[in-house]
This record gives structure tokens, sequence and C-alpha cells, in this order.
């Protein structure tokens, strides 16, 4: 069942999300809904991978003995000269 919400949003933001909508071939309604319902889906199990990610399970093979943190830092040392 569907029902009606009356939200308070920027002029601009709505102009350009209504733009979107239009581009995708989709309702801002439609938006709204699909962010609201990934939204809360990932709160009630955050554990779980949203779909638009499974698709690249395996696209890295990485290395069991990487060390993340220590490669975040490096990466951020060069960036920023440190």
């Amino acid at each position: 069942m569907n029902s009606k919400l009356t939200l308070t949003i920027e002029k601009s933001t709505i102009e350009k999300a209504k733009r979107y909508a239009k581009r995708s071939g989709r309702s801002l309604s439609n938006l709204i809904e699909t962010y609201l319902e990934k939204l809360t889906r990932m709160e009630a199990s955050p554990e779980e991978v949203p779909e638009e990610f499974k698709q690249l399970f395996g696209s890295v093979d990485l290395t069991s003995d990487m060390d993340d943190k220590q490669m975040i830092r490096s990466i951020l040392a060069e960036k920023h000269k440190v």
C-alpha cells in the first residue's frame, strides 16, 4: 500500500533529482523509495553485501598477508608527501 509523504528539501536538490530521475526513466518517488529501502535494509543487516557489489567478488586477487591499513597509510603519505 502506497502512502503520501511530505518532505522539505532544498529546491536546487529537487530540481537536480528530477533531472536525474527523468534521465534514468524513473519517477522521483521511485528513486526515493528505492534509496530508503536500501538504507533500511543495510541497517537491518549491515553484514549483508548490497547486490550491486556482489558482481565485484573475485575481481581482485588479494594475498592473505596483505596489510590493508599499512597500504592506506602509504598511499596517503604519498598523496600528501608526508
